[in-house]
């Protein structure tokens, strides 16, 4: 009775809260009636996002950009992803919000306030590339399950927040520490609050990075609702499932974060190549840690129409997870040829880089322009869509546009 009352409760909460009104009367709802001025909510005013997103869900939401909004150097809000697994947390306090630091690596488990946080460490900034594990999943054959994700689920803003590792050097962590688990507000979709929606993490070693922040603020304002507020954890490089949002609890493990959607299958992919459309073991399944070489040609969009002997200039980003990129080629004869852009270097370790180049046609007719980015490491991006894994995950096939020539 008691876990009923709560549910529905928790339910109402967040009705008003959406709705931006209490809701009178409320007591004499029918049970399980959902107040008409909570369907089809407009996710655009919702979430301060630009029309020209792309919805895939909405429980929970999930909304991508299309490549030519991703223009942006520093990404904006009304152009940056969400990826959600439960149900946005509503009516959060700020005052009274905390950031519990336990597990079983950590002798005596320690909280602080969000205030404590900010004033008792330094304060550092980055600008952090997040990406999508599943970016770029429907272009997989056969299909994989999940979102739909074209090219737009990555970001790059600016993140200013207290590095994790000096958080975790103040509270005193044992050596045998191997990984860090976080938890956080959201709740589940089932409405069951026993169950956490997600619960991932990273090796111990990503964690004490340099850049690895609890982040406050976003492009320099309080980070918005649906990307985290009032805490995150920022990770960038990895997927970006692993800078959960709504922070609360960092567990320090000693043995392999356990997690929800930790475990095989998901965010993981065969440790060895498979066959299209094979049965993977889940023991077979290795965890995504650094994001595989990338980039995005973010001008002119798709489509671009223009005059024979005119030259088409072009721009967008490169990224390489952990790692830098260092050359960026583009093809107009479906990679027969290539051609190098000018590549500029990153502003700081793990935020993406910014290519451009002038390219000349030969004649009027129908091109594609395909973008191809190495990292330092030599691995150049696959032109076509790269091996096959269950879940969609790490397409990092060359992005490409298409040009009219008249």
């Amino acid at each position: 009775m008691k876990r009923r009352k709560f549910i529905r409760n928790t339910f109402l909460g967040t009705a008003a809260s959406l709705i931006g009104a209490d809701i009178v009367f409320s007591s004499s709802m029918p049970k399980n009636y959902t107040p008409i001025g909570l369907k089809d909510p407009d996710p655009y005013t919702l979430f301060n996002k630009d029309k020209d997103m792309t919805v895939l869900n909405d429980k929970p939401w999930n909304i991508e950009a299309k490549a030519h909004l991703l223009d942006d150097k520093i990404t904006p809000n009304k152009y940056m992803f969400i990826r959600n697994n439960g149900n946005i947390p509503q009516n959060i306090d700020v005052a009274h919000w905390k950031l519990i630091i336990d597990g079983e690596s950590v002798s005596t488990p320690k909280t602080y306030t969000l205030q404590a946080l900010k004033s008792k460490f330094k304060n550092h900034t980055y600008q952090l590339t997040l990406e999508c594990g599943g970016n770029g999943r429907s272009e997989f054959n056969p299909p994989a399950k999940g979102n739909q994700w074209t090219v737009g689920a990555v970001s790059c803003a600016v993140w200013t927040g207290v590095r994790l590792k000096d958080v975790l050097e103040d509270v005193g962590i044992k050596d045998d520490a191997v990984y860090i688990g976080y938890h956080a507000a959201d709740t589940h979709l089932s409405g069951d609050p026993e169950k956490e929606p997600i619960s991932r993490g990273v090796p111990i070693e990503k964690a004490l990075q340099e850049e690895t922040l609890l982040a406050f603020k976003m492009n320099g304002r309080d980070i918005p609702l649906a990307h985290g507020y009032p805490l995150r954890l920022v990770a960038g490089g990895w997927p970006a499932s692993a800078s959960g949002k709504w922070i609360h609890r960092i567990s320090v493990r000693d043995k392999v974060h356990d997690g929800t959607k930790m475990k095989a299958p998901a965010y993981r992919v065969p440790c060895k190549p498979v066959a299209p459309g094979e049965k993977v073991k889940d023991a077979d399944m290795c965890i995504i840690e650094s994001m595989p070489v990338k980039s995005l040609i973010t001008y002119p969009r798709s489509g671009a129409m223009i005059s024979q002997g005119e030259k088409l200039h072009i721009r967008g980003h490169a990224w390489a997870g952990e790692l830098e990129v260092q050359a960026m080629a583009y093809s107009i004869d479906f990679g027969a040829t290539w051609h190098t852009c000018r590549i500029e270097k990153p502003i700081n370790r793990l935020a993406w880089q910014h290519f451009n180049a002038s390219i000349a046609f030969p004649k009027k007719g129908y091109y594609e322009v395909w973008a191809r980015a190495t990292d330092v490491d030599g691995v150049s991006q696959p032109m076509l869509v790269p091996g096959w894994n269950p879940k969609g995950y790490l397409n990092n096939a060359c992005h490409r546009i298409a040009v009219k020539v008249k």
